[in-house]
């Protein structure tokens, strides 16, 4: 840890800590860690000069008490005037470096690094019901099954609506989207997610992968676990939406699942 008063253990901590980055800058797995990376080196860059020009005043301040090893203070007046002025030198280097860094991490910051090996597909959701919504679609499901469960629930499939609400709204993901408390059963294109314990029921529908730089893709939690959103589709009679997601999470706490 930084003493922030005692320069020679900060500059040693300083030492360590770069050949720390050194070795862990040899492979990076990641590409998504260089900018980040950059930023911090240029706020070590700036620092750095900062600490060069402190150094050269240093020198400057302290030249009465300067002499060599045989006592020669003239001499050693002329050391510390060097060494002032190389260390000038050194912070006027690292202030080209800064700017180059900075020029880096203008063009680092545009780069939308795609997957290594990008999936085939993802899966947006279609439409969750929970509580007494859920429970004729839980009704289907015991008696005819979850076939019938899916074909119902695709009704409320608005195509390519469907695909650009989930998109905007981040309700697109690697895989279908459950907790571990759910039951999953697919059919064509679709994934139905179900729990009886807690009343809700989920479809899901797989579409090709879109493009990184278009989509928000998640991991697979449910979506409303990733936040609350209202899904475009049919009308009640009485002119209210089907679809009111509200959060998962927010069930499952309330009958107690994750405490």
């Amino acid at each position: 840890m930084p003493t922030f008063n005692d320069p020679y253990a900060d500059a040693r901590e300083t030492a360590e800590a770069v050949r720390g980055l050194a070795h862990a800058t040899q492979r990076v797995e990641d590409p998504e860690a260089l900018y980040p990376v950059i930023g911090e080196l240029m706020a070590a860059t700036r620092s750095l000069s900062q600490v060069l020009d402190q150094l050269t005043r240093a020198h400057q301040h302290h030249t009465g008490r300067a002499a060599t090893d045989a006592g020669d203070r003239e001499a050693g007046s002329q050391l510390t005037f060097e060494a002032a002025a190389a260390l000038h030198e050194a912070a006027a280097y690292v202030g080209q470096a800064d700017t180059a860094l900075d020029r880096a991490s203008n063009r680092a910051g545009r780069i939308a690094w795609r997957p290594e090996n990008p999936p085939a597909d993802r899966w947006v959701n279609v439409v969750f019901l929970q509580g007494g919504e859920a429970d004729p679609v839980m009704e289907i499901i015991d008696r005819q099954g979850t076939d019938a469960a899916i074909e119902y629930l695709a009704g409320f499939d608005q195509g390519e609506d469907t695909i650009r609400d989930g998109m905007e709204n981040g309700y697109v993901y690697d895989a279908p989207p459950q907790t571990p408390a759910d039951r999953v059963a697919t059919r064509s294109d679709y994934a139905l997610t179900y729990s009886p314990d807690l009343t809700y029921v989920g479809l899901s529908r797989r579409i090709d992968a879109p493009e990184p730089e278009a989509s928000t893709a998640r991991a697979a939690e449910p979506p409303m676990r990733q936040g609350a959103g209202r899904h475009r589709g049919p009308v009640r009679p009485d002119g209210s939406s089907w679809f009111r997601p509200d959060a998962i999470s927010e069930v499952a706490e309330t009958r107690g699942l994750f405490r």
